[in-house]
């Protein structure tokens, strides 16, 4: 695990999805709407090293050198047909602007060599959406071959084949969404082969549907999976108001994506304040496929979603709901029996950090834990209005910030 070795994205697709489509939306409805994005470090006792944040800015000065190959503009006219021609000449045409993120290392050890890390992405919406991903993913690469070292790919593999064994063999529909907290991308490769292959030797009625990544979607010829992020709706209710933003969210997306797999995010303002927007328009309530559960309670929202499918006069069995909050192989069993015995058979796991960042310390002789980065990279705001997201889990709540630009 050299740390000469930049850990640059080996694709400008190693990418999540939903970044993509929603790059698309944004290009469609806000073109010309300038955009702030922030990091946050949830764990405040982990500190970046100095040489960490060095390597961290070397890497990101060389984003500029991605671009979209033609094979893979191909792929992507045939394998995402919601993807308009015109978006993917835009997207041929898209490179990075390393010049948008700024990182700021603040020393806070006696010797100036540990410290805290500030990020800020800058730019029109519509180019700096793509950074988030791969930005994560890229700084949790760095960290844990410069500051935390402890660790190797040791059985990695046959950890993920096991697990995915153990979700197939129990019924367990699942997709992998573990690109942004990854290890590295080749912990991300093992992890894969190993979920394909325990996908190619258990079938019955468990699945693994794909991979929210788009570039090993491409490589490894699997499904490729996405719905919609909480900065679709923290923008658009920041740009049109708070007022049934979630309804205005969700009729701005059907527009543009009439006819694909609609799925709804639920927790942005709660799920409570959204539940109430989505009885309003029973017919889009129809029309969306199913729901996604990212934060609070998933065992309350399933008993909560069914209820208000039954209200809406509308077959539960037939609605898809997504878990894809903090989820390993034990939590997805014991939602999967709790929808069974609610009647919503038709539910899916995105599973991420479980996947893709479960390490054990070497020199605990793999008894402890080596822990993945709890952090986010959240829009802040839109066209100089600031942004929030309340969620259904305290901790996740991204605030406005305490100097509010004036509109």
């Amino acid at each position: 695990m050299s740390d000469n070795d930049i850990a640059l994205p080996p694709s400008i697709l190693d990418t999540d999805l939903y970044k993509l489509t929603m790059q698309q939306a944004i290009l469609t409805e806000f073109p010309d709407i300038p955009a702030t994005y922030r990091f946050n470090n949830r764990d405040k006792t982990v500190l970046f090293s100095r040489h960490c944040v060095e390597q961290f800015m070397a890497a990101i000065s060389q984003f500029s050198n991605l671009s979209l190959t033609n094979d893979e503009q191909q792929w992507l006219s045939k394998t995402c047909p919601f993807l308009a021609p015109s978006y993917l000449a835009y997207l041929a045409e898209y490179r990075y602007k390393p010049q948008q993120v700024q990182a700021t290392f603040e020393p806070t050890s006696e010797d100036g060599m540990l410290g805290e890390l500030s990020i800020i992405i800058s730019g029109p919406w519509v180019e700096t959406i793509l950074w988030e991903v791969p930005v994560m993913a890229c700084l949790s690469e760095i960290y844990f071959k410069t500051v935390k070292t402890d660790w190797n790919y040791d059985n990695q593999e046959e950890l993920a084949f096991l697990k995915a064994r153990t979700l197939l063999e129990t019924g367990c529909v699942f997709s992998d969404f573990g690109t942004r907290r990854r290890r590295s991308f080749h912990a991300h490769e093992l992890v894969l082969q190993g979920l394909i292959r325990a996908s190619d030797q258990f079938t019955g009625k468990g699945s693994l549907t794909g991979t929210s990544n788009v570039h090993l979607a491409h490589k490894y010829g699997l499904s490729v999976i996405g719905t919609i992020a909480h900065e679709w709706f923290m923008g658009i209710a920041a740009l049109k108001g708070y007022e049934r933003a979630n309804s205005v969210a969700l009729d701005l997306w059907e527009k543009i994506y009439s006819g694909s797999t609609l799925i709804a995010l639920t927790d942005t303002f709660t799920s409570e304040v959204f539940f109430r927007d989505f009885v309003s328009d029973p017919r889009r309530a129809q029309r969306w496929v199913g729901l996604r559960q990212d934060s609070g309670s998933p065992f309350s929202f399933a008993v909560r979603a069914k209820g208000i499918y039954d209200q809406l006069g509308i077959n539960p069995a037939e609605k898809l709901i997504v878990y894809s909050d903090s989820l390993d192989v034990h939590k997805a069993l014991e939602l999967k029996k709790h929808s069974d015995s609610l009647g919503l058979t038709k539910v899916s796991f995105g599973i991420g950090t479980f996947l893709t960042n479960d390490f054990k310390t070497v020199s605990s002789g793999g008894g402890e834990k080596s822990k993945a980065l709890n952090m986010v990279i959240k829009l802040a705001s839109v066209n100089d209005i600031p942004c929030v997201k309340l969620s259904d889990d305290p901790t996740k709540v991204r605030p406005f910030p305490a100097h509010r630009t004036s509109t």
